[in-house]
């Protein structure tokens, strides 16, 4: 078994201070580029059946098995600042399956921090380099460096979790304070 590559815990120093405040963003960060932009959009990039990638390893008993997976980027003002890449084990049989499925170029983030019931696991991280798919995905959305941070953590109801990871493009950083 390999080492798991994120922690729970950015590393002293790493990444900057601006980086580091989205990094540990305790609510939806759909609702914090809302506010620091004046036209905020989900641009629904995939949904369908796929396997949860090698290190979604928060998805209980789940292994590389098909699920549902969702990619999409928040834009503030037309420019990518988050990719977000979303998978759900199983068949997507739930309320949960049922949400994702009907949620099309909506926030997932609307429905996480909005409605009750909903348990949340520890926020994860990792800096992602070009060997990771996450990064691959996002890099193609514009101009990146040779590496971006990435958090995740898992979300649950009703025996249901999904595993959200959020890339931080470069572009984060022009916000707005």
């Amino acid at each position: 078994m390999r080492p798991n590559p994120w922690r729970d815990c950015l590393p002293g120093g790493l990444p900057d201070v601006a980086l580091r405040s989205w990094l540990r963003e305790p609510g939806s960060l759909t609702a914090r580029c809302q506010r620091h932009c004046q036209q905020f959009r989900v641009r629904l990039l995939d949904y369908g059946v796929g396997r949860p990638l090698a290190d979604e390893g928060l998805l209980p008993s789940a292994g590389r098995q098909p699920g549902l997976v969702r990619e999409v980027v928040l834009e503030c003002d037309g420019v990518p600042v988050i990719f977000a890449h979303t998978t759900l084990a199983g068949s997507g049989r739930g309320r949960l399956g049922r949400w994702l499925a009907r949620l099309g170029s909506r926030s997932l983030g609307s429905l996480l921090f909005a409605f009750p019931g909903f348990q949340r696991g520890a926020i994860e991280f990792r800096r992602l380099d070009r060997r990771h798919p996450l990064y691959r995905r996002a890099a193609a959305l514009g101009e990146v460096g040779h590496t971006l941070w990435a958090r995740r953590s898992w979300h649950g109801l009703d025996g249901q979790r999904v595993v959200v990871t959020e890339v931080f493009l470069p572009a984060i950083l022009q916000l707005r304070k």
